[in-house]
C-alpha cells in the first residue's frame, strides 16, 4: 500500500526539529559550562632532611707514611718483616752484612790506641824536656852555663808540648772515628721509626744496596689508623668552606654507608704549586688552562681496616642542614620581592593555581625550605602538565645514612 505525501513531510520536518534542538542544547552546554580544569605538574609541601653540601672527590691516603731506608752500603742479609705486617717502633726490620762496618770500627779503635801510645811516650819526653830546662835554667842564672844551651833547653820544652796538644787533638779525632763507626754500624740493623703497617717491601733479601749516592728504601711504613682523606675542593667552592665543618664520605666499595667525620685543614695552595715553573708566562698559561683545586684534609678513624691507600672517596662538606623541615622542589619557586618573599602557584580545592608568597629558609637549589606560607600536603605547580607528562611528582627522601 503506498504512503501517503503528508505522512512523509511530517516525519522529515520531526526530525529536523530534533536536529535543531540536538544543535540548540549543544551550543547553550558549551556557552554555560564550566571551562575544564587545567593540567598541571604538581609536588606535594612535604617533610624531608636538607643539606647544603660541597661535593668533592677525595684520594684516601696514610695519616702518616715514612720511608724506611738504608744508611750504609752491603747486602740485605736478612729481612724480618713481609707485606701487611704490623710493626712497633724500634723493632728490627732488616740487617746488612756488616763486615766492612766492624772492619771499619776496629781500625778506627786501633787508631785511637796508637795515638794514646804516642801521647804516653810524649809525656815522658815532656818531663825529661822539664828538667832539662830547668837545669839550664838554673845554670845560666849561677854563670855556670851558656844562654844557648837554655834557649835550646826552652824551645824544646814549648816543641814537646805543643806535640802534645797534637797528639791530644788527633786523639779527640780518632774518638769521633770510633763514635762513627759504631754509629756507621748500628746503621746494619734497620729498625721501624714507629708504628704502623708495611705497605710496600722496596727491596729484597740477598740485594745489595748502595747508600753512596742516595739513601736505598728498604719498605714504606705507613699508619693507617686513622687515614687521612685529601679532597679535592674547586676554587668556585673553596672560599665556602672552613676548618671544623661537618664532612662525611662514601667508598665505591661500600657506597651505603657514610663515614663521618670533620674536615681538619684546607690547603693554602693547589698541588701544581710543587712543579718547578721555568717563566711567569708558562705558570699563567698553565693556570688558565686547566681547573685549580685545593685540597681539603680529613682523618678517619679505621679500625676496621677497611679504608686502604690510594681509594676514592666520594666527600660532602657540609654546609648548612636542615632536618625534617617542610620542603618544595626549588624550581617550584617563583620571583623574588622586595621582602625576601618568593611567589608559588598552588592548587586550590577546585584544582586551579593560585599565587602565594612563601619564605624560604635552606635552598641547595633541588630542594627547598619553607620556614612559611604553605603547609604539609599542599600541591605546588611546577609547570604546565602535557599528555605524557604525569600531574604529580613523588617527593624522594634523604639519601640512606
Amino acid at each position: 500500500m503506498p504512503i501517503k505525501k503528508t505522512s512523509w513531510f511530517t516525519l522529515r520536518n520531526a526530525l529536523l526539529a530534533l536536529i535543531v534542538l540536538l544543535a540548540l542544547l549543544l551550543a547553550a552546554y558549551k556557552l554555560f559550562s564550566p571551562p575544564p580544569k587545567p593540567s598541571y605538574l604538581t609536588a606535594p609541601v612535604a617533610l624531608s632532611d636538607l643539606e647544603d653540601a660541597v661535593l668533592a672527590t677525595g684520594t684516601i691516603q696514610a695519616f702518616k707514611q715514612v720511608s724506611v731506608g738504608a744508611q750504609v752500603s752491603g747486602q740485605i742479609k736478612s729481612l724480618k718483616v713481609k707485606l701487611g705486617d704490623r710493626v712497633k717502633a724500634g723493632e728490627l726490620i732488616a740487617e746488612i752484612d756488616s763486615l766492612t762496618q766492624q772492619n771499619t770500627l776496629r781500625n778506627a779503635e786501633a787508631a785511637l790506641q796508637n795515638t794514646q801510645a804516642q801521647l804516653a811516650a810524649k809525656a815522658a819526653t815532656l818531663k825529661q824536656a822539664e828538667l832539662a830546662f830547668k837545669r839550664a835554667e838554673q845554670l845560666l842564672a849561677e854563670d855556670a852555663g851558656s844562654r844557648e844551651s837554655y834557649e835550646t833547653a826552652e824551645a824544646t820544652l814549648q816543641t814537646t808540648r805543643a806535640e802534645i796538644a797534637a797528639l791530644n787533638a788527633q786523639i779527640a779525632q780518632s774518638k769521633i772515628s770510633v763514635d762513627t763507626a759504631k754509629l756507621n754500624l748500628g746503621y746494619t740493623k734497620i729498625v721501624a721509626p714507629m708504628d704502623g703497617t708495611v705497605v710496600a717491601l722496596i727491596t729484597q733479601e740477598g740485594q745489595t744496596v748502595n747508600a753512596n749516592q742516595s739513601t736505598p728504601t728498604i719498605i714504606k711504613l705507613a699508619r693507617m689508623d686513622p687515614v687521612t682523606i685529601k679532597a679535592q675542593i674547586s676554587e668556585a667552592d673553596v672560599t665556602r668552606v672552613k676548618p671544623g665543618q661537618k664532612v662525611y664520605f662514601t667508598i665505591l666499595g661500600e657506597p651505603e654507608r657514610r663515614y663521618t667525620t670533620t674536615l681538619r685543614a684546607i690547603e693554602p695552595a693547589p698541588d701544581s704549586i710543587s712543579t718547578d715553573t721555568t717563566t711567569t708566562t708558562t705558570s699563567t698559561t698553565s693556570s688558565s688552562s686547566s681547573a685549580i683545586y685545593y685540597n681539603g684534609l680529613l682523618d678517619v678513624p679505621n679500625p676496621e681496616d677497611k679504608l686502604r691507600i690510594s681509594m676514592t672517596a666520594q666527600v660532602h662538606i657540609v654546609l648548612a642542614e636542615a632536618p625534617k623541615a617542610l620542603s618544595i622542589p626549588s624550581v617550584a619557586l617563583g620571583d623574588k620581592d622586595r621582602d625576601g618573599r618568593y611567589s608559588v602557584r598552588v592548587l586550590d580545592e577546585h584544582g586551579f593555581a593560585v599565587p602565594r608568597k612563601v619564605r624560604i629558609g635552606l635552598n641547595n637549589s633541588v630542594s627547598a625550605q619553607v620556614l612559611d606560607g604553605l603547609r604539609e600536603g599542599d600541591q605546588v605547580v611546577l609547570g604546565e602538565a602535557t599528555a605524557s607528562t604525569p600531574t604529580s611528582t613523588k617527593r624522594m627522601g634523604p639519601p640512606p645514612m
